[in-house]
C-alpha cells in the first residue's frame, strides 16, 4: 500500500489512449496512489492549480502538446511537480531533453508494475522534499516577523560570528543589552543554540 508519508500527493497521469490510461489508473489505484487522468495536455492545463502536489506521469506523443512540451512548460513557470515520461517510441534525444528538464524517469512501453512504481516513488520523495523545504522555509518567515528592528541588527551580528562585546561596540549598547536582545532571538525564533540562530540570520539574509 501507498506510504504515509505521500498523503496529499496525487498522480496526474496524461494518456490520449483510452485504453492505456485506464490501464494506469487501475494499476495505481490497486498499488495504494491516488489518480487523476487527462487525456491531453490541454486538458490538464486548462485546471492546473499551483498547489498540485506529486507527481505527472505522460505520455512523450500527444496530440498537441506533447509531454515534454508540457514538462517545459511548467518548468517555464517555476514550477518544480516531477515528471515521470511514457513513451513507445523512444530515443536518445527526447529522454536526454526530459532529464535536462529534470525528469525523474523516461521508462518505454512495455513496462512492468515495478518500474513505474519505483519512478512514481522518486518523484513523491522528491515533491516530499521540496514541500517540506518550502514549509521550512514560511516557518522562518513567520518568525523573522516578528522580530523588532534591533533584533534583526543584533542577529545579523550573530550571523557574522560575532561575540556580544565586539556587538555591543558596534552597536553602541552595553553586553548586557545584546545579552538580553540575544535571549529574546532565541525565544522568539525558537531556536535551541546559537548555531541555529547563525541559521536564521543567513536565511534573513536571502529575504
Amino acid at each position: 500500500m501507498n506510504s504515509p508519508a505521500y498523503d496529499g500527493l496525487t498522480v496526474y497521469i496524461v494518456e490520449d489512449d483510452a485504453a492505456m490510461r485506464d490501464s494506469l489508473s487501475l494499476m495505481l489505484g490497486l498499488l495504494g496512489f491516488r489518480s487523476v487522468s487527462f487525456d491531453s495536455a490541454e486538458a490538464f492545463l486548462e485546471i492546473y492549480r499551483d498547489e498540485w502536489a506529486g507527481c505527472v506521469v505522460a505520455d512523450l506523443r500527444l496530440p498537441g502538446i506533447s509531454g515534454l512540451e508540457l514538462q517545459a512548460d511548467l518548468r517555464a513557470r517555476g514550477k518544480k511537480l516531477p515528471f515521470v515520461i511514457i513513451t513507445g517510441h523512444g530515443d536518445v534525444k527526447s529522454a536526454r531533453t526530459a532529464f535536462q528538464s529534470e525528469a525523474v524517469d523516461f521508462i518505454e512501453k512495455p513496462f512492468d508494475e515495478a518500474e513505474l512504481r519505483l519512478a512514481i516513488e522518486k518523484g513523491f520523495d522528491r515533491e516530499s522534499r521540496r514541500i517540506h523545504r518550502a514549509e521550512t522555509g514560511n516557518d522562518q518567515a513567520l518568525k523573522l516577523a516578528k522580530l523588532t528592528s534591533r533584533e534583526r541588527e543584533v542577529l545579523a551580528l550573530v550571523g557574522k560570528g560575532l561575540h556580544a562585546k565586539e556587538i555591543a561596540a558596534s552597536l553602541d549598547i552595553s553586553t548586557r543589552t545584546v545579552e538580553v536582545h540575544k535571549a529574546r532571538l532565541m525565544a522568539k525564533l525558537e531556536a535551541r543554540n546559537v548555531s541555529e540562530l547563525v541559521r536564521f540570520a543567513l536565511a534573513a539574509e536571502r529575504r
